[in-house]
């Protein structure tokens, strides 16, 4: 990267770039799509760009506009059906309070949809994957298992309780999260929780501020049900890459439940933020966060890396 206005790029996988367009002005973009994760098309669209918004808030930005990207098998599907997904786009952007001011469509043997997002933050206040220094308490926004309950849905083990619980939980928008943490100025990094799992992401963060994240499993929300269906192997492809690219950094105590630790890696569509928070700050935060409706929790601390050691993350 030469262009000296890119303050943020593929250096350390953040969630969106950023670039400079004056001292108090950078622009944030992002591009988000995938295939559906629920049969529902509104519910689809309500997701996927849900999903997308993400990343402008996980930057401590604010959305401006976004653009669709449609992907949709015209010749075996109705277009009835895209309407239905591209009105859940438009709730969710709604909800962001941001329009969608056009797009892309192309025809594609599987239905694809998303947004590519334009945010706006200044320079001094862009938030990073990175940053986290020894001291900082971590707070997770959302509880994890979106991944394991899509698989679940798709097999036809998932209850109507976890299906409403799952599309619930992966439609709600981090908007008020991120502009609860964006405003609280105690935030040394930030990330959203999303395909690479809590694991996945939390490793990112701790390569990335060369330091180790000390995660508390017990203390990390996860939805009802979705421990014993990963006890069943009921679990998506996805997470068990995830699991397997991450293990060589992490440290599981003794005795950790192998369940616990897939879900752990679970990948989340929409999951929540995770936050590495000044200490001084962390508790006024975290009030802030509930009293704004957000369920957040303190899942672990950020530890210093031991010499002779390396960053990574140790699961107690």
């Amino acid at each position: 990267m030469t262009d000296p206005n890119a303050l943020v790029g593929l250096e350390t996988r953040d969630d969106a770039v950023v670039y400079a367009l004056d001292p108090e002005h950078a622009i944030v973009q992002t591009v988000d799509f995938f295939t559906p994760v629920v049969d529902d098309p509104y519910w689809f669209g309500r997701i996927a760009a849900a999903n997308a918004l993400s990343d402008i808030w996980a930057m401590g930005a604010r959305p401006l506009f976004a653009l669709n990207v449609v992907g949709w098998p015209a010749q075996k599907l109705p277009l009835e059906q895209l309407g239905e997904v591209l009105r859940g786009g438009a709730e969710s952007a709604r909800l962001a309070g941001i329009s969608i001011l056009g797009g892309h469509s192309i025809d594609d043997p599987e239905p694809k949809y998303g947004l590519s997002v334009t945010g706006m933050v200044h320079p001094a206040r862009i938030l990073r994957n990175v940053g986290a220094r020894p001291g900082d308490r971590l707070l997770l926004t959302k509880p994890l298992g979106s991944g394991i309950a899509s698989t679940a849905l798709k097999r036809g083990l998932a209850g109507a309780e976890l299906e409403s619980r799952a599309v619930e939980l992966m439609a709600a928008l981090n908007r008020t999260a991120g502009e609860v943490l964006a405003l609280s100025l105690a935030v040394h990094a930030l990330t959203d929780v999303t395909g690479f799992g809590l694991l996945g992401h939390a490793w990112g963060m701790a390569e990335g501020s060369a330091v180790r994240l000390v995660l508390a499993a017990q203390a990390v929300p996860v939805l009802p049900g979705i421990l014993e269906l990963a006890a069943r192997d009921v679990v998506p492809g996805g997470s068990r890459a995830n699991l397997a690219w991450v293990e060589p950094h992490v440290r599981f105590a003794p005795g950790l439940p192998a369940p616990l630790r897939q879900v752990l890696a679970d990948a989340q569509t929409n999951g929540g933020l995770l936050a590495a928070l000044d200490p001084g700050a962390a508790e006024r935060v975290l009030a802030g966060l509930r009293t704004a409706g957000v369920q957040a929790v303190e899942v672990g601390e950020v530890a210093a890396v031991s010499p002779g050691d390396q960053p990574g993350i140790d699961v107690r």
